[in-house]
């Protein structure tokens, strides 16, 4: 915990390798000081095809972020809005460029190590 899965077409790839995209990701969550470094997944899931955007295959990223309850608003807001602007630094010309942060409930989440 937390998750952050990217949704990206596929040719935010071909401006900047994988890896970059994910350490992004993962250095803002980082920084929030929020989670434990070591508890930080990313995933990057390119679509090739079948998406739209606005009706038309326009270029996107979207971060899900999926996080254990707890955290305020405004730590929920500051995050979002920090890793926006570094995928906005790293894809200026990008149009869609988003992020949503959803609570996982501590009552009903599980892991292996929990079982």
């Amino acid at each position: 915990m937390p998750h952050f899965v990217i949704d990206c077409s596929q040719h935010i790839l071909e401006i900047k390798e994988p890896q970059a995209i994910l350490q992004e990701v993962h250095q803002a969550a980082n920084d929030s000081n929020l989670f434990e470094e070591a508890d930080i997944k990313v995933r990057l899931n390119p679509f090739k095809e079948n998406y739209l955007v606005g009706g038309k295959e326009e270029n996107f990223i979207h971060v899900f972020a999926n996080i254990m309850e707890g955290r305020s608003t405004e730590e929920k807001a500051n995050l979002s809005k920090d890793i926006v602007n570094k995928l906005k630094i790293m894809f200026p010309n990008i149009p869609f460029i988003a992020i949503n942060i959803n609570d996982f409930e501590k009552a009903t989440y599980r892991n292996k190590a929990m079982v």
